[in-house]
């Protein structure tokens, strides 16, 4: 391999560490919503910096699924309602992201699931989507969820599930299906949710990147 790609290659791998405190929206293929919940990462990242001292960027970042620009970020955000498509291309790249020590965090704003699963395949068909554990320090960092993913929205009533996908024993890819997290995140006049489930979605949110940022 030539010196200098692999120097570059090298240099974007670790580049995800040296930007730990911005955070990005995957903007992906497919039709589907990716823009949805508008106000859910800065209420979030303004969560974050005030009660786990954390020190994000207020504003984040907008992030093709195929672009090297993945690379600068330590956490990337996906969500929407519908469709979602990788190219070959995208897949590929979204997986040397993960494997090079970047974190996804998909929240399906409901109806995502069935178009999303179909492309993680092609992100990594060696891996699949697994139950976490509440043992899990997801669970178990600043706010304790000892019963796991909080329900912030009902929608179809059932329970709420975190699923993710491992590299080596650490979770590369989270997602977050019937919990609806981002829409508690949003401004409160948005969907008019009761504090306390507003404060769940934002203190299971701070687990979130607090542990994408740790490990």
């Amino acid at each position: 391999m030539n010196k200098q790609l692999l120097l570059s290659i090298l240099c974007l791998s670790f580049s995800v560490f040296l930007s730990a405190q911005e955070i990005a929206l995957l903007k992906y293929n497919g039709g589907g919503d990716w823009y949805a919940n508008p106000t859910a990462l800065p209420n979030l990242i303004a969560f974050c910096n005030t009660n786990i001292h954390t020190t994000i960027k207020s504003k984040p970042a907008t992030v093709e699924t195929g672009s090297i620009d993945i690379f600068q970020y330590p956490f990337i955000h996906m969500t929407g309602h519908g469709n979602v498509f990788f190219s070959e291309e995208e897949a590929i790249n979204l997986r040397k992201y993960l494997l090079s020590g970047g974190f996804l965090h998909i929240d399906d704003n409901y109806g995502m699931a069935p178009y999303l699963k179909k492309e993680l395949v092609k992100v990594f068909p060696d891996k699949e989507l697994t139950e976490i554990p509440t043992s899990h320090p997801i669970f178990n960092e600043t706010y304790k969820f000892p019963n796991g993913l909080p329900k912030i929205h009902e929608h179809d009533g059932k329970q709420p599930q975190a699923l993710g996908i491992f590299d080596n024993n650490r979770l590369i890819l989270l997602f977050t299906f019937e919990s609806d997290l981002g829409d508690g995140w949003e401004d409160e006049e948005v969907h008019n949710d009761p504090q306390e489930i507003r404060q769940k979605a934002l203190k299971m949110g701070a687990n979130i990147i607090q542990y994408a940022f740790e490990h």
